[in-house]
């Protein structure tokens, strides 16, 4: 059975973005190179067959070449749009929407250090003054 298409992007894809979040515009080199240094070592073709499948899926835009011939890419979705979409997707598919399950789940597969849970009182703290001004 083939697999369906996504609305996200892959783990190579967003590994891709992730390069291209940091420094951008690149060339297919450029991004190769840098996926390279954090492990990730993929033939030329590869990596220009997912940029190539990122543009038409309006991940990414290709740019003109600046000198010689090698395109320059650059996102068109920022970290923001993929990360709350892809959260969304897994508490809709996985918690039934329950962002509490979602939380107590972080909790018990999550090391949070002192700092880290105050940082999230805050952020709860911040939540519950929102929702008592509305």
């Amino acid at each position: 059975m083939a697999r369906v298409a996504s609305e996200y992007p892959t783990e190579l894809e967003l590994l891709i973005l992730k390069v291209l979040w940091e420094y951008s515009p690149q060339t297919a080199r450029q991004i190769r190179d840098v996926l390279a240094e954090r492990g990730r070592r993929l033939a030329h073709t590869s990596v220009i067959t997912t940029l190539q499948k990122m543009v038409d899926k309006q991940q990414l835009v290709q740019l003109d070449p600046v000198e010689g011939k090698a395109f320059r890419f650059s996102p068109l979705i920022s970290d923001q749009q993929v990360s709350r979409g892809m959260l969304g997707d897994l508490v809709n598919r996985v918690f039934d929407g329950s962002a509490e399950a979602v939380m107590l789940s972080l909790f018990d597969v999550s090391e949070l250090d002192e700092d880290a849970l105050k940082r999230l009182r805050k952020a709860f703290n911040q939540k519950l003054r929102e929702k008592s001004h509305e």
